[in-house]
């Protein structure tokens, strides 16, 4: 059975970084993956390939939607550790649907038989749009997993999210894996998050300047430590939650916490750090 993957975050968080190194390190542990972009930017795979391949709708639009026209090798082009790349593309600015640009290359993904011949896919879709047409992806997944940091503004992301993977949840057997945190040195305001909206926390990767130097450079993380091994430690973090996704969790249908409360939630927390943390502690309080 083909493990599906659907990773989302807020735009800039790094989300495609990690997705690429995630798919490296399942590739890692021997297993046929397929990384498809839904972004119309079609960066996702960048460090994976090195260049910004062609997408699957401009490919149909040059073919005028003659799917008997296209072939795998049109489409699939082959990335760092054996990782096949996938580039949906997306609407003109300002008009059409991602999802329809999403449904299109699934149409065509699975024309090709592409789908019966992956141990995993994963979707990397487009920033903090949770839209029914960003959505689409879910339609499709397992699993979501959300990558954030630990900043009031990739939380409101997250929560959303959540919440598009409670309805999606409502009709296709999907869960959410767990929360990725990137570049972040601290976690206090996703904890603070989790106890309102539990949830798995998969991993929680510090600031490493190289994760970022690795999207310049077009690399994975792993290619760059086959030249530096001083870097296998940031490896093994994607190795990490590569294994945990591989031992298929049990995940969560998560309830997102109302926009005002989530609001009130982080930046109480923020702009009073020493406040009671728990009801014991403020019935402590009132009996001192």
């Amino acid at each position: 059975m083909t493990l599906t993957l659907a990773v989302y975050g807020k735009g800039g968080i790094g989300k495609s970084t990690t997705s690429c190194n995630i798919s490296t390190a399942l590739a890692k542990r021997g297993k046929k993956v397929l990384q498809i972009g839904c972004d119309p930017k079609h960066d996702s795979t960048f460090t994976l390939t090195g260049f910004l391949i062609p997408t699957i709708i401009d490919t149909l639009q040059e073919q005028d939607f003659h799917y008997e026209n296209i072939w795998p090798e049109d489409v699939i082009y082959k990335g760092y550790a054996g990782v096949d790349c996938v580039e949906a593309g997306g609407p003109p600015a300002g008009a059409g649907c991602g999802g329809y640009v999403v449904g299109e290359t699934v149409k065509l993904l699975r024309e090709l038989n592409a789908f019966d011949e992956y141990d995993v896919i994963l979707f990397d879709v487009l920033g903090d749009v949770v839209c029914g047409g960003f959505a689409a992806p879910l339609n499709y997944a397992q699993y979501c997993l959300i990558v954030t940091d630990n900043g009031f503004d990739a939380l409101f992301a997250a929560n959303r999210i959540a919440a598009s993977v409670r309805e999606k949840a409502r009709t296709h057997p999907l869960r959410l894996a767990g929360l990725i945190g990137n570049r972040t040195s601290k976690r206090d305001l996703i904890d603070k998050y989790i106890q309102r909206v539990p949830m798995p926390v998969l991993e929680i990767l510090p600031l490493i300047e190289d994760i970022r130097v690795s999207r310049v450079k077009g690399q994975t993380l792993f290619e760059m430590a086959d030249n530096d091994p001083s870097l296998d430690y940031v490896c093994n973090y994607y190795l990490n939650i590569a294994d945990q996704l591989l031992a298929l969790p049990e995940g969560v249908v998560p309830n997102d916490a109302q926009d005002r409360e989530l609001f009130s939630l982080l930046s109480d927390f923020y702009l009073n750090p020493q406040a009671p943390k728990t009801q014991e502690e403020e019935l402590d309080l009132m009996i001192v």
